[in-house]
């Protein structure tokens, strides 16, 4: 404790970092319920502008005092979610990139604050990755690489990147996973489940256990870094052929469950690239993007699950470096080729296949009038890219993606004026879908800040109409 008061005077920043997350399922909720006195005020006139209301309607001081608390809560959110690590992280990460998640009307003041999740959240002590280290291989970082960088370069929801050198000379950058992460992550996973079982009389008829599930499987796979050095040597195989993407190559000798090594990527992040990079550069990184996530997806059956921005390196020319594999999610094929379906129904304008694929493969009710018309129009705005050529992706359009739902869900839930609000007919989606759900907004995101425009039919076709087989091998 001396040493730690000594280093705390002399301003050394490692004695103010914490060596591992709450953990305990009661410290977590209290952090968060922490943040609902000043997030409060805010998310009641958000609802109410998603809901139809106008910013005239409040006079000048009381928007200035909305703009004030918008920037206080983005400012508490990014402290206690960055500090928690986890699935608030990952939330606030989404919050930081996904248009029409933040409040409408606040977006760009929350994102220019929470953008800072996506690579620096807030890092642990020196002294946790060399314990996590020392505890999956016997021996300590300064042992194991020639060189060894003790402060990470990036942090992010369930481990942070360091820098280093092997013994045989590659620079490499090594992830290490925040101890006592997998006890968090299972309590988030335990509150989640508490949450269910109390709406559960509601909830089964939305099937959120099924879906709780599906959430449960694929974030706690992401515990286990092995599992992910097996999906990074999967996509180098999908892409091979495909120079534009690249993929870091794994070292397997110094991967284990809690940390993985791979090779030192260079480029430039996503917001230096959307500040720098000419309207071509932009316009063929979009199309690499969409080649690394649909050549994946519709040729062989594999989501890749986190397109958020802190994953990509932009190395010039169109070249495009992908360096996150924790969230894959391998689809059943009957799922894919039914998606695959849907879209080359809407590519040919076969609007009897549509509909009856949209509730063969997607659960849409035919017998709830309503909810059909809008579930189904929602579906042919999402296929905007891969019909209309050029196709030009904004930031006015990825906010439609989410804000089409809620401008139109809101006549479901309040059919007429003057009538009691009602819960909307439940519509029956397979659970393996709702990670392709987390996949379109945030590639629509992704492209919409790129400005990226291109030929994505063109681009998607060949997938489209072709066989679906599995990954090579």
């Amino acid at each position: 404790m001396a040493i730690l008061r000594a280093m705390a005077k002399s301003g050394d920043p490692d004695a103010q970092r914490p060596d591992s997350p709450p953990m305990s399922r009661f410290s977590r909720l209290a952090r968060l319920g922490a943040l609902a006195p000043r997030a409060l005020p805010l998310a009641k006139e958000a609802m109410r502008r998603a809901m139809g209301g106008t910013a005239k309607e409040l006079d000048v001081d009381q928007r200035a005092e909305l703009r004030a608390t918008a920037k206080k809560t983005a400012d508490a959110m990014l402290k206690t979610l960055g500090e928690m690590k986890g699935l608030p992280l990952k939330l606030g990460q989404m919050a930081s990139y996904i248009e029409g998640l933040a409040p409408p009307g606040y977006e760009e003041r929350f994102q220019e604050v929470l953008k800072k999740l996506q690579q620096k959240a807030p890092p642990l002590s020196r002294e946790a990755a060399h314990r996590v280290i020392v505890e999956e291989f016997g021996a300590a970082p300064d042992e194991l690489f020639a060189e060894w960088d003790p402060d990470p370069f990036a942090a992010a929801s369930v481990g942070q990147v360091h820098r280093a050198k092997t013994r045989d000379g590659r620079l490499v950058a090594v992830k290490v996973q925040y101890p006592g992460i997998d006890k968090a992550i299972a309590n988030d996973l335990k509150s989640l489940g508490m949450l269910e079982q109390m709406i559960a009389p509601v909830g089964r008829r939305y099937h959120t256990k099924e879906t709780l599930a599906e959430v449960r499987a694929v974030f706690l796979a992401e515990l286990d870094y092995g599992a992910e050095a097996e999906n990074l040597e999967m996509f180098r195989r999908i892409h091979a052929e495909d120079r534009m993407v690249v993929v870091p190559q794994v070292v397997h000798s110094l991967t284990t469950k809690r940390v993985i090594t791979m090779e030192l990527i260079g480029g430039v992040d996503y917001a230096t690239f959307l500040e720098n990079a000419s309207e071509e550069d932009k316009n063929a990184a979009g199309e690499t993007i969409w080649r690394f996530m649909f050549r994946a997806l519709y040729k062989h059956g594999v989501l890749y699950a986190d397109p958020h921005p802190g994953n990509y390196r932009f190395l010039g020319g169109g070249r495009v470096a992908f360096l996150d594999y924790g969230c894959v999610r391998v689809l059943p094929r009957p799922l894919v080729e039914g998606m695959k379906g849907v879209v080359a129904a809407t590519m040919d304008s076969d609007w009897d296949r549509f509909y009856q694929l949209c509730v063969s493969v997607l659960g849409y009710d035919p017998t709830d009038e309503a909810g059909f018309k809008l579930y189904t129009e929602y579906t042919k705005f999402l296929m905007q890219p891969f019909v209309q050529v050029p196709f030009h992706h904004t930031p006015a359009v990825a906010r439609e993606a989410v804000g089409f739902l809620v401008r139109h869900g809101k006549e479901l839930v309040l059919p007429s004026s003057g009538a009691l609000p009602n819960l909307p007919k439940p519509i029956n989606m397979p659970p393996e879908s709702t990670f392709v759900n987390r996949l379109q907004w945030g590639l629509s995101s992704v492209m919409g800040g790129l400005g990226a425009k291109g030929d994505y039919r063109a681009l998607s076709e060949p997938w489209i109409r072709g066989e679906t087989v599995p990954p090579p091998s």
